[in-house]
């Protein structure tokens, strides 16, 4: 069955029962419709939170399909419920252009999913489109106090860094001239689009922890400078305050189901190869409030999404992970081996081998943020037993806890080893988180040391612009700011031809964006960009609707 088939087989329970499986009243949440609700943020309490046991899923570096972190999280979750432990799933949410591009939704699969599916992934409760426009509002004040005679701050349009967003895979807006069309139309100026999710907004949105934190965030936001060298921030178009009001549904946290009845939390979607790749700290401490375990994940392998969620979201709302779920797959295993991503369905013990190593990387990285990981082999059905053995015996050789999950087929009940593993390891008491480095470190301490310390590289060059940058984030005042490194998903270097465990390799950071109101700083390295193109022959394609309104082709 596809996953389509699977979700619309499960009767989902009314959005008020999961509100009180989740042990809130149904006069204190906000239904929209039946199946999804928002919950206010009066329902956090964080000396409960502190109370609940927090679990990252992360995974190897990926395949381009991705390696299933959400379905693993989510059947986790399920098996932990099964365990009788009152537990939440909290991830991030879809976002449309990978939906109608390549790499489809951000749901889960097989009898591992959160539903309504469709719902998740298309419009869901208009959070993007409320980042989108908040986003677009200080955009718009940009431009039109450049083009005022009565009110302008005399901005250098040459210093704006700040773009458009639009939710859509569309390379042809990646740069672009606005202010066309005379005078009365505004003054012409290069800029561009990015994608909603790589929306600084969408990184504040994720980092804020209520509307007073949101609102100054947003008032923090850098845009340039003006003509004599001042630099101005959002506050000082005075947008934050209705920007703020553009957002003061979009900071909710959204409550559906899994397929199997429990509660799911889903808010906010950055990316991890530019931003910090986790769900808002307002849903997370949401799902912890009210749940004795959390299980939530972070973007693309741990050299990416793990390391941002535990050096700038971990640090910036004080949590304290109890365990990391190493999601990993003998397809992936065996492309870091060599194999040709299209006879990955082969079995092929000699490439398995080789990319072992990969695994290998990511199980010291875990190690060095005092955490105990665990190795989740995600099944798939072309997986053999010799080839789960070859994982077996390594992670027996290391004494590292593995388990095999078959999460896509079996949900809660193929995920029930992993789960009385995570137990016993929470139980155990066997973590004690720390940080990999503090921020009040150089800004270039901090580089190398994700650099050396996460990526294996020898060491970090700069080119010019990068060098400038650091000169200005200094007389800023930023240099204390965590860095959020942009970087390739499919390589632990920032070249994407090096698979596997790639070693003496020399990081290159191009430019450093600053991010002053998400509080971070972006050094970006490789051939990273902003605004993803579709595809050849995009998902849309395939996609239409009927006269009685079901979808067809979404997955």
């Amino acid at each position: 069955m596809t996953d389509l088939e699977v979700a619309k087989n499960v009767t989902l329970k009314h959005i008020s029962q999961i509100a009180e499986i989740f042990g809130i009243q149904q006069n204190h949440i906000e239904m929209y419709g039946n199946y999804k609700a928002k919950l206010p943020l009066h329902l956090i309490d964080k000396t409960k939170a502190q109370n609940s046991n927090l679990i990252l899923v992360s995974a190897i570096s990926p395949t381009p399909a991705g390696e299933g972190k959400t379905t693993m999280s989510i059947g986790l979750s399920e098996g932990l419920n099964r365990l009788q432990k009152k537990t939440t799933v909290v991830l991030r949410e879809p976002s449309l252009g990978p939906i109608f591009g390549i790499k489809g939704g951000a749901t889960g699969g097989g009898y591992s999913q959160v539903l309504p599916m469709e719902d998740i992934n298309l419009h869901f409760t208009g959070d993007f489109s409320a980042i989108e426009k908040a986003h677009n509002l200080l955009a718009a004040v940009i431009d039109n106090n450049i083009q005022s005679k009565t009110n302008s701050l005399h901005i250098d349009p040459r210093t704006i860094g700040w773009k458009r967003v639009v939710d859509m895979n569309d390379r042809a807006l990646r740069r672009i001239i606005v202010g066309l069309g005379g005078t009365t139309s505004g003054v012409p100026r290069e800029t561009g689009f990015d994608i909603t999710a790589a929306s600084e907004i969408m990184a504040i949105l994720c980092l804020a922890e209520n509307l007073t934190d949101l609102k100054m965030r947003l008032g923090n936001i850098f845009i340039g400078y003006t003509y004599d060298k001042k630099p101005i921030y959002a506050k000082d178009l005075k947008a934050e305050g209705a920007m703020t009001v553009l957002l003061k549904d979009a900071i909710k946290p959204n409550l559906v189901q899994t397929i199997e009845g429990n509660p799911a939390i889903i808010h906010g979607g950055p990316f991890a190869n530019i931003a910090q790749g986790t769900n808002s700290v307002i849903a997370t401490l949401m799902g912890m409030t009210h749940s004795n375990y959390t299980v939530t994940e972070a973007g693309f392998g741990f050299d990416l999404g793990a390391e941002k969620f535990f050096d700038i979201k971990c640090q910036s709302a004080g949590l304290k992970p109890k365990a990391v779920v190493l999601t990993t797959t003998i397809r992936a295993l065996k492309y870091h081996g060599g194999a040709d991503l299209k006879a990955l369905t082969v079995p092929n013990l000699d490439a398995l081998e080789k990319g072992i190593p990969n695994l290998e990387k990511h199980l010291e990285n875990i190690e060095k943020f005092n955490v105990a990981p665990i190795i989740a082999i995600n099944k798939f059905a072309t997986d053999t037993d010799a080839e789960i053995k070859v994982i077996m015996d390594f992670a027996a050789s290391k004494g590292i806890k593995v388990a095999l999950a078959d999460v896509w087929g079996k949900g809660g009940e193929g995920a029930l080893d992993l789960a009385k593993q995570v137990v016993e390891m929470v139980e155990n008491n066997t973590s004690n988180f720390k940080p990999l480095y503090q921020w009040e470190a150089s800004i270039t301490d901090k580089i190398a040391t994700i650099a050396t310390e996460i990526y294996g590289a020898e060491h970090v060059d700069y080119n010019s612009k990068a060098k400038a940058d650091l000169r200005k984030i200094t007389n800023l005042g930023l240099d204390h700011l965590p860095v959020c490194i942009a970087k390739t998903q499919k390589s632990l270097s920032d070249n994407p031809k090096l698979l596997g465990r790639p070693k003496d390799f020399i990081i290159t950071v191009r430019e450093i964006e600053i991010a002053a109101g998400a509080g971070f700083l972006i050094p970006i390295t490789g051939d990273i960009m902003r605004m993803p193109g579709l595809p050849t022959h995009p998902a849309s394609e395939g996609m239409d609707i009927n006269e009685d309104g079901e979808i067809i082709g979404l997955f």
